[in-house]
């Protein structure tokens, strides 16, 4: 059905209380300001909405897709594989488990060790408490220790745990020999011993903590807490085994708002740098030495990121070069202070295909690009000269790279539309007889696959790249995947995804969930909107701060195009993104909502005059601008979703979803513009769902996020007129 489906359910009540502020000499009405409040009322409207969903999807339609979401995490996922002095570290999700496991092996193909196990952890295997998940660990250079951050109920305020990883060759018994009352006893494979438990670290993650080269303790990024509003009080500390959490050193308080900070050991010199970085503004780089922080790299607005190995320090940066290039100077050198760009040596100069990563081992570098926003690989020497590109298939991602610090291999993690997610490895030791294919007369280094999710393909799968014109002439590409062999009578059902923001690219990638919507006549597009990283800086710049609105722009010459090429039509087409990518969502669907049969619109930011006001989003304002700036308040203005809304206009349906936890976008972003929509204008359904015991996304059990799609597509089969099983019944005919 389209939205001339059967009405739905009317929404519950919701009280219009009009706070109306003078911002910059304009009055701007706020019908909904209390739902920004987390009080008794609040969370009794939150109740009603969520039941309103449950009433508008009905139970059939969730009933007949679930069994089809639930068959396809049935199946075990891997994660990437970080090698330290022999010890091969990953994550491995078993079939049908929430939670993945972190294991050890000997060899990158070896038997799993298991290290942690979230499974087994109390909060885990009780229903009454939130669920507990490792969303991040970091090992020691030598292997034996490794931290793991925990977060309890997707809330991103992590405890950081230190664990002992055992030698193969003990037989200690381990926590699986008997059950604990604690969560720390339980989950932990045979050997592993808890070393130390730093609790409430605030937003620390794997790339602000790093391990000193001895392994005798780490520096890290800790945070405030939301619940506090300190999110943004960050603290560079040092943790010492020998001396516990209660002895930590304060290395650096920082407060600025819009600056995060970052640190890098180097294992062999054991020198500290730390880089701070607005979320989208240039890096600046200092080397802690004899207490003081040293200036390297300074006063300048490139993006800038360091890796140390072998004496060397690899520097990834887009100074003088808009797609990035690679300079390198001596450890030492980068230890002096006082550097400029000019004076490193040039190993890869900038090009065509933005410099994703690079990934240095003894005597090679192994260097990611994209180009058209799909992943090429190639083999360099240490000093840039080419050697091998590395054979991949059209149209993938490289998901991430890493290597081994005393060997020559690597391992990559490779995905694409019609590709479910692979690890693989490559031996960067090859000379010669590489095996790879040689379509451009250049034999390819071949790679082994030593991971990949078993989920079926069909081999009717197209996979297209199109390009479309936007504004001043942008070409901005769109990648099409549908099913060539199901018979659709009509404009195929079809969903617009995007994002458009903070230099995230869309490329390529696997939906497992998609696969039911594919086999049903369905078609997925991604639009490569402004914004983000696909074409470099500059890309990025068109579509933020006053030129934000080129993002709304190649969405809607995206939707247009798959119109006007026979693809779909306004009836049979959705839009959906989520967080910066609900932002868009928003925005198109309040200036364009005729080119809409339904919209999905997860986390989001939609009040653009009010953002900078909650949890992250001071932090932001250096993306999409400050409203308490004359300027940047008319340009947000303009666009802002929650104010946009015409009380003359039809809007199509929306579905928006937002998380009680969420320490990113303050969940009354979904809850203001819900209510507006509910109660100020014709069309919809408008319906909200919101989960408790989550956050931003982080964490998520395996079974709450069956849940949300089984949700998430049922309301989309029925907005779009999606008929379940109709590709079976052509297969079968």
């Amino acid at each position: 059905m389209s939205r001339e489906s059967a009405p739905a359910p009317s929404p519950p009540e919701t009280r219009r209380e009009v706070v109306t502020e003078t911002l910059h000499g304009v009055d701007v009405d706020d019908p909904y300001r209390w739902l920004e409040g987390d009080d008794e009322a609040v969370g009794e409207w939150v109740d009603a909405q969520n039941a309103h969903v449950d009433e508008a999807l009905g139970d059939d339609l969730r009933d007949r897709l679930r069994p089809r979401f639930e068959d396809l995490v049935e199946v075990a996922d891997y994660g990437p594989i970080t090698v330290r002095e022999g010890r091969y570290f990953a994550t491995v999700r078993e079939p049908g488990a929430d939670h993945a496991r972190l294991v050890a092996r000997d060899a990158p193909d070896g038997a799993d060790r298991v290290l942690v196990d979230p499974n087994a952890w109390a909060a885990n295997r009780d229903d009454d408490r939130p669920p507990r998940s490792m969303a991040w660990y970091v090992p020691s250079h030598d292997g034996e220790r490794v931290a793991v951050g925990v977060t309890e109920g997707g809330d991103e305020n992590y405890d950081v745990r230190v664990l002992s990883v055992p030698d193969p060759s003990e037989k200690r018994s381990g926590s699986e020999a008997g059950e604990s009352d604690s969560d720390a006893a339980a989950g932990y494979g045979p050997g592993v011993e808890e070393v130390a438990v730093l609790p409430e670290r605030g937003r620390v993650n794997a790339g602000s903590l790093a391990w000193e080269a001895g392994g005798e303790g780490f520096v890290y990024v800790a945070t405030g807490g939301a619940a506090d509003g300190a999110q943004m009080d960050k603290e560079i500390r040092r943790f010492r085994l020998a001396d516990g959490p209660s002895e930590e050193v304060v290395l650096l308080e920082h407060d600025d708002q819009h600056v995060w900070p970052r640190v890098t050991v180097d294992p062999d010199s054991g020198l500290l740098a730390v880089a701070f970085s607005e979320m989208v503004g240039g890096t600046e780089w200092y080397v802690h030495v004899d207490g003081d922080l040293r200036p390297v790299l300074t006063d300048t607005d490139a993006e800038t990121s360091v890796r140390f190995h072998g004496g060397t320090a690899f520097i990834s940066t887009d100074h003088g070069a808009p797609r990035r290039r690679l300079l390198a100077c001596s450890v030492d050198r980068f230890r002096e202070g006082d550097l400029s760009f000019e004076e490193c040596r040039e190993i890869l100069p900038g090009g065509e295909g933005i410099i994703q990563s690079v990934v240095p081992t003894p005597e090679r570098l192994l260097v990611h690009r994209q180009r058209d926003a799909h992943s090429k690989l190639s083999v360099h020497d240490r000093d840039g000269t080419h050697l091998r590109d590395v054979s991949l298939p059209s149209y993938c991602t490289v998901t991430w790279v890493s290597g081994n610090r005393d060997a020559p291999e690597a391992f990559f993690g490779l995905t694409g539309f019609d590709r479910p997610s692979a690890v693989r490895g490559l031996d960067l030791a090859v000379e010669s007889g590489f095996g790879g294919d040689a379509s451009d007369g250049e034999p390819k280094l071949a790679s082994t696959e030593l991971d990949s999710v078993e989920l079926p393909v069909p081999d009717d799968l197209v996979v297209e790249q199109r390009f479309v014109e936007s504004t001043d002439g942008a070409e901005v590409p769109v990648f099409v995947c549908y099913r060539e062999d199901v018979a659709v009578d009509g404009p195929r059902p079809t969903v617009l995804y995007g994002y458009g923001g903070f230099r995230n690219s869309i490329t390529p990638s696997f939906g497992r969930f998609r696969l039911p919507f594919l086999a049903d006549g369905g078609a997925f597009a991604a639009v490569c909107a402004r914004g983000g990283y696909e074409y470099g800086e500059p890309w990025h710049e068109a579509g933020m701060l006053a030129d934000k609105q080129h993002t709304f722009d190649d969405f809607v010459a995206a939707g247009e195009a798959l119109c006007a090429s026979g693809v779909t039509d306004r009836d049979h087409l959705a839009v959906a993104g989520g967080s910066n990518g609900g932002l868009s969502v928003g925005a198109v669907v309040t200036q364009r909502p005729d080119l809409w049969a339904a919209a999905q619109c997860a986390v989001p930011l939609l009040d653009m005059l009010r953002f900078h006001r909650f949890l992250l989003g001071e932090s932001w304002t250096t993306e999409y601008g400050h409203p308490e700036d004359p300027e940047a308040f008319e340009y947000l203005r303009a666009y802002s979703p929650y104010h946009n809304v015409d009380p003359e206009v039809t809007y199509p349906p929306v579905y928006f979803t937002t998380a009680a936890s969420d320490t990113r976008v303050h969940p009354s972003h979904a809850r203001k513009m819900t209510a507006r929509l509910q109660n100020e204008v014709a069309g919809g359904p408008f319906l909200l769902r919101t989960k408790g015991e989550t956050g931003h996304g982080v964490g998520k059990p395996t079974s709450m996020i069956v849940d949300e799609q089984t949700d998430s597509w049922a309301f989309l089969y029925e907005q779009l007129g999606v008929e379940i099983g109709a590709g079976d019944r052509d297969d079968d005919a």
